[in-house]
């Protein structure tokens, strides 16, 4: 068997040469690459950190939300059921709870769990003090079966160096929010 290999004259040449004029295959980014990869991170750091530095203010205003609807419901519970409940609050743990005149109320929506709230034990409320709860002389408030309270107070929250005050007005049971 006899095979012969063709080549056009300067074929070899053409080949050689043409693979030397390509262009050098380069390593690395543009500097247009480099400056819109630096604008989405300031972008980035500019959206992240307003988040992380209210924290406090949020978490503070969550509080205070929930304080006041937690109010509202012993106020509510004490209408539909003709009876006391109070909101009872400690200072010291960072808590309260609702009671009625048999005990603490069962929470309604985690059943077999008492309704007790607890910002130190909760990640989602740990920045939030309890500062001051004062309800003539008591940390705790009473609704009838009108839903009045017992008497007017205030529940003041701290976090970080921002406060917030819960009102609760002495004859109506009208809850306010202030910062």
């Amino acid at each position: 068997m006899v095979s012969f290999r063709y080549l056009p004259p300067g074929f070899r040449r053409y080949c050689k040469e043409s693979r030397a004029d390509l262009p050098a295959l380069r390593s690395g980014f543009t500097l247009i690459e480099i400056i819109i990869v630096a604008v989405i991170l300031v972008i980035a750091a500019m959206t992240i950190i307003p988040l992380a530095s209210s924290a406090a203010s949020m978490q503070i205003r969550s509080a205070a939300n929930m304080i006041a609807a937690d109010l509202e419901y012993a106020k509510s519970m004490a209408i539909s059921e003709q009876k006391i409940y109070a909101v009872v609050f400690d200072e010291s743990t960072e808590s309260y709870q609702i009671e009625d005149p048999n005990g603490i109320v069962n929470h309604p929506v985690k059943k077999g769990f008492t309704y007790n709230v607890s910002f130190s034990n909760d990640n989602r409320l740990s920045k939030v003090d309890i500062a001051d709860v004062n309800f003539v002389g008591t940390p705790r408030v009473e609704f009838d079966y009108l839903g009045s309270p017992n008497t007017g107070g205030v529940i003041s929250l701290q976090a970080d160096d921002l406060a917030i005050t819960i009102n609760v007005e002495p004859v109506t049971g009208f809850i306010t929010i202030t910062d």
